[in-house]
């Protein structure tokens, strides 16, 4: 399948091919749905703890005799209806850890792909140039697309370019920038509009499975 293709700014010149095995199937529902549960599971720490009565002070001498007060029987000052006792039934350390597939990973990845690009959310670039971090110049970027709203930048790879692009981005609240191999259903579906840069394509066409690299193909 195509998409339009444009430069840095946002004058359309061409268009690039783009694999259907990974922007143009139909979407799984299912999968993206726990793929987002994993996610949100895994970032759980599950560090949250409280101490039972066993764990807390106090003495455990039981506190009057057990008959002829006329007041209810208390066995220990650790009682957790007590002011100072236990807690009953608290949290402790676990993991929450959920795990996926690879298969099902991946799908659910192209999934989310082919939902942005079938919604005209996906906005292909040549190239996302930046020559020192300046806010101003992502701002630009974004003006010379008319992007609105939430925005994700995917780079291909950890360099200093890519390096440039993410701090001249991180003073803006509502634009992200991720790498091609870390890209995932929760931020796909988070951000209004995907930047792809042709670089990104190819990093992302080359793990998500069989289907060919993109041949980019570009018309003045």
């Amino acid at each position: 399948m195509e998409a339009n293709l444009y430069n840095q700014a946002g004058e359309q010149i061409g268009s690039v091919e783009l694999s259907d095995y990974v922007f143009g199937i139909e979407p799984n529902i299912p999968v993206m749905h726990q793929y987002v549960v994993m996610q949100r599971a895994n970032a759980r720490q599950g560090t949250q703890s409280t101490r039972g009565r066993g764990e807390v002070r106090g003495s455990t001498r039981k506190i009057y005799r057990q008959k002829g007060t006329g007041r209810a029987r208390q066995g220990s000052v650790r009682a957790p209806h007590r002011i100072g006792g236990g807690i009953a039934h608290g949290p402790h350390p676990r993991s929450y850890r959920v795990s996926m597939p690879k298969k099902m990973r991946r799908l659910a990845v192209r999934s989310a792909l082919s939902a942005k690009l079938a919604a005209a959310q996906i906005r292909v670039i040549d190239n996302l140039a930046i020559t020192a971090p300046r806010t101003k110049d992502i701002i630009k970027f974004l003006g010379d697309h008319t992007l609105s709203g939430k925005t994700l930048i995917i780079l291909d790879r950890k360099n200093e370019q890519s390096g440039i692009v993410q701090r001249s981005a991180n003073n803006l609240p509502n634009v992200k920038t991720l790498l091609a191999s870390y890209l995932n259903v929760r931020d796909l579906l988070t951000y209004d509009t995907v930047v792809l840069p042709k670089a990104a394509i190819e990093v992302i066409e080359s793990y998500l499975g069989a289907g060919q690299s993109s041949a980019q193909s570009e018309e003045k």
